[in-house]
């Protein structure tokens, strides 16, 4: 069996491949593919890896002999599901294998912003604490994580890690409907209740028709002026443009964005070149912990191992 791994240089150094090429007599691995070398690559492997390459129909129509595409990833947006079903392609995802990574980066986004610690270690880098009149410098604002509410969109396996540390935090965890729907269980609230409560807003769906644009101008009039916003899960689930409109107008206090609508982003994207003390802006690396990236292997070469055996493990298609 021939595999190829089409954009390698996406999980970062220092892994080990072993537990996913053992299956293979030809194992090839790219760090990148461009849209002129796709075709050639997986004309005649039967397993495609890949974590953020695009998929699309007339890529899976011409090969031929494709039977399996495994995502290192959990989203499956950049892939032709319709087309891979047509076409008999089974297509695996992998789940959990990031959540601590997560979970860790979405509470040290929620201190930055709370505790504003970036703005006071620019403080002491620019001599103002050596200047204070008192042993402390009170300058910005100190928020807390205890007693104030969470509001969890997404409640999957990111969604309930967040949720479980945030009780540590002695915070009052809510967790959103799945927005549109007027069915309301007895453990969620609808999202527009959401909306107004949340004092923190973290984001853990996936992007599909109905999440596209989730939060936009009408969504952030509607929340707290306090309030702040966590995206670690797809960049176009907000509207970069109002989410700019919202920081700088004080609609809300203040977000923590990982993920943007088209990345690498280009220099015109309304997000990279808002200058506003109160947004951080990290390059998808809320996943990208050693561990976690060994995991998104591991859980690959257990798929494999799972189809080759004939069982449905993590298969979307």
């Amino acid at each position: 069996m021939k595999a190829v791994f089409l954009d390698y240089a996406t999980m970062g150094p220092g892994l080990d491949l072993e537990p996913l090429s053992r299956f293979f007599s030809a194992f090839e691995t790219y760090d990148e593919t461009n849209d002129e070398e796709i075709a050639g690559r997986i004309r005649d492997v039967e397993f495609v890896f890949t974590n953020k390459f695009k998929m699309t129909a007339p890529l899976l129509e011409a090969a031929t002999k494709l039977r399996f595409i495994g995502l290192t990833a959990t989203g499956t947006d950049n892939i032709n599901l319709d087309a891979a079903r047509s076409h008999g392609i089974a297509v695996c995802n992998i789940r959990a294998y990031c959540t601590h990574s997560v979970v860790e980066h979405v509470f040290g986004a929620m201190l930055m912003l709370a505790h504003s610690l970036g703005l006071y270690n620019d403080a002491v880098r620019a001599g103002e604490w050596q200047k204070s009149d008192s042993f402390c410098l009170l300058a910005h604002p100190v928020r807390g994580l205890a007693g104030k509410t969470l509001g969890i969109v997404g409640y999957g396996d990111l969604g309930r890690g967040v949720a479980n540390v945030a009780s540590a935090f002695g915070m009052r965890v809510l967790v959103s409907a799945r927005p549109g729907t007027e069915s309301v269980a007895s453990d969620r609230v609808a999202f527009d209740e959401l909306l107004q409560q949340a004092d923190f807003l973290s984001l853990h769906c996936p992007l599909t028709d109905d999440t596209r644009g989730l939060l936009a101008a009408a969504e952030f009039q509607r929340m707290k002026p306090t309030a702040f916003v966590i995206n670690t899960a797809r960049g176009a689930l907000i509207d970069s443009a109002a989410l700019v409109e919202a920081l700088r107008s004080g609609a809300i206090a203040g977000a923590a964005v990982d993920v943007l609508a088209i990345e690498p982003p280009g220099d015109d994207d309304p997000v990279v070149n808002y200058r506003g003390e109160n947004l951080i802006v990290t390059p998808h690396i809320a996943w990208a912990t050693e561990a976690a990236r060994q995991n998104a292997i591991d859980e690959l070469a257990a798929n494999v191992d799972a189809f080759l055996q004939g069982e449905a493990r993590n298969r979307v298609v």
